[in-house]
């Protein structure tokens, strides 16, 4: 029997009057109150839910610009960030101009080298080289000087970039940020991959509707395949998988479920994934960690050369390289995580309002996964840096209870040399003399913005279930609502003292959790990976025989024959 913790109200309830109860009250919790709007969220359409592109704030200008250099051969350089946003973002740009027979290249900055964005002695090089038009992906809307250079060296720079603009915007020919001034483009939420596909759908749109040569070669509806990298950044990302980026998350998993791309397919085999059957929880925890491990751990360029190449053992190699990668980052991340875990355990009694600390021998880029793993768990706000490759320090920052690390950076002075992001994650530069407080610097930062009342700290479960209701139908009600991420999470049901069966921990370390419960004369399995990180204490004192409150999502178990419906856990009580 379902039961519903939040109920909703009549006129919503016969507005969505062709929905089951269940799926009517989910939709309502995601904000989806009419029949258009179920339609549109249920059976997202690409043809009837995509946008036109030349609607975004400066695209036609930056299409037209991108247009006539491939149509004059002028030399175009994409330079795209190095995580699994920015990547397939230059990834899926490197597809489209190969297709359209331009002349060009693709710049991944390093990591530990040359750091975040655009930075000026690349723009020198890359004009010394005869670049005449610069695209940027997910990068350089904080980027003033070397803009600027760029712009003194006669290269056009095409900005393209979803990160919040500062004060002053650079004085790139053309800038595209859905966050900036003056947007005119009803949907604002893609991520820098999304923004490039949208930015090669518009030139196709521009060379076809000038009757350019490169144009008419290109089949109609080719740039669908390009989705696939679109998607795997949309998710990887996480920004709201609402609106467009539904659309681009939902056909991306299509796109990838068929890719004949060689090195997502080998990829996936490395990650254990099956490519028929990949879904967003795939890309979110296998894929995407393994592209992002590329520039943590080695060489950005590595994660391209995988997606690009045509050459099936490169493709195989270039795999392994980022297996092994992927395997060394969560060793190094797990002792990073250990160290702050020390730190705060001496003062467990007063926890500091943000946590913010560091250490020279800590890498940079591994300290957003630490910050992420250590807001979630402390339910604060978290600041990590780190030194490596030079003097300065840098860092990543994880909101955590509803607090805007953006607005923390802005409030906080003279703290950072510069820093950004979206509001629940950002990256910074830590100034030199802020070093010796700067724990206190945050405190202050955060006292000193409003108190306005944010998101609820605890998302609740959607409904209380039995045992016996978790069936493949409801399953199959369930992955009508997806792909799931941010804007739309997973539905949680609660289960109620039910009766565990049988407990049992597995994995390298027994860090992850297998139980069976018995409830309203019914069985079922439940599982969570990283118990003892996500659940806290309440999953090590599970034993057989006790009772227990649990929730989760449901899903399919694909590691048992016939792939049974099993519990996802989300907390334990």
């Amino acid at each position: 029997m379902v039961s519903f913790h939040a109920p909703i109200g009549k006129e919503v309830r016969e507005a969505l009057g062709t929905y089951d109860d269940l799926t009517a009250a989910l939709l309502a919790r995601r904000g989806v109150t009419t029949k258009e709007e179920a339609e549109a969220f249920l059976s997202p359409s690409y043809d009837a839910h995509i946008g036109d592109p030349l609607l975004i704030h400066n695209m036609p200008k930056a299409a037209k610009r991108i247009a006539d250099a491939i149509q004059n051969n002028e030399r175009i350089t994409v330079w795209s960030d190095y995580d699994c946003d920015g990547i397939p973002g230059g990834v899926l740009l490197h597809d489209f101009l190969k297709k359209a027979g331009a002349n060009f290249d693709n710049y991944i900055p390093h990591r530990h080298e040359e750091g975040f964005g655009v930075n000026s002695s690349g723009v020198e090089k890359l004009a010394g080289e005869g670049t005449k038009v610069l695209i940027t992906v997910d990068c350089g809307i904080t980027d003033v000087e070397p803009i600027a250079r760029a712009k003194e060296l006669g290269v056009d720079v095409i900005l393209t970039d979803h990160h919040l603009p500062q004060e002053t915007v650079p004085p790139a020919y053309a800038v595209i940020d859905p966050k900036q001034e003056g947007e005119t483009n009803t949907y604002r939420d893609f991520c820098g991959g999304g923004l490039a596909w949208k930015l090669s759908c518009a030139v196709l749109t521009i060379g076809r509707g000038e009757g350019m040569a490169w144009a008419m070669k290109i089949p109609e509806g080719w740039e669908k395949w390009l989705l696939d990298m679109a998607g795997l950044a949309t998710i990887a990302d996480m920004v709201p998988l609402t609106g467009e980026n539904r659309v681009i998350a939902k056909y991306g998993l299509l796109v990838m479920r068929k890719s004949p791309r060689i090195g997502l397919q080998k990829l996936m085999k490395v990650a254990r994934v099956n490519q028929r059957f990949v879904t967003e929880d795939d890309v979110g925890f296998m894929l995407a960690p393994r592209v992002n491990a590329a520039s943590r751990m080695g060489n950005p360029r590595d994660a391209f050369e995988l997606f690009t190449t045509t050459d099936e053992a490169r493709a195989e190699a270039l795999a392994k390289e980022l297996e092994k990668a992927n395997r060394s980052r969560r060793a190094l991340g797990a002792s990073i995580t250990r160290a702050v875990k020390e730190r705060l355990e001496t003062r467990v009694n007063e926890l500091p309002p943000v946590i913010a600390m560091g250490d020279p021998d800590w890498r940079p880029g591994l300290l957003g996964l630490v910050a992420n793993s250590i807001a979630e768990e402390y339910q604060r706000p978290v600041f990590l840096w780190g030194r490596e490759g030079g003097f300065t320090m840098k860092g990543s920052c994880r909101a955590g209870g509803g607090i805007s690390v953006v607005a923390l950076i802005e409030a906080a002075g003279d703290t950072f040399v510069s820093g950004g992001g979206h509001k629940a994650s950002g990256g910074f530069t830590l100034a030199d003399h802020a070093v010796f407080d700067f724990e206190e610097r945050m405190a202050r930062s955060l006292a000193s913005l409003p108190s306005a009342p944010d998101e609820e700290l605890v998302a609740h479960a959607d409904a209380e279930l039995c045992a016996s209701d978790a069936t493949r139908e409801l399953l199959r009600k369930m992955e009508q609502l997806s792909p799931f991420g941010m804007g739309n999470p997973k539905p949680v049901f609660a289960f109620r003292d039910v009766m565990i069966e049988r407990v049992s921990w597995f994995g390298k370390g027994d860090e992850h959790l297998k139980i069976s419960i018995s409830h309203d004369r019914s069985t079922l399995d439940a599982v969570a990976f990283y118990a003892r990180r996500d659940l806290g204490k309440a999953c090590a004192e599970l034993s057989a025989g006790k009772r227990a409150s649990i929730a989760g999502s449901l899903e399919r178990d694909q590691f048992v024959r016939g792939a049974p419906v099993r519990l996802r856990l989300v907390s334990i009580r």
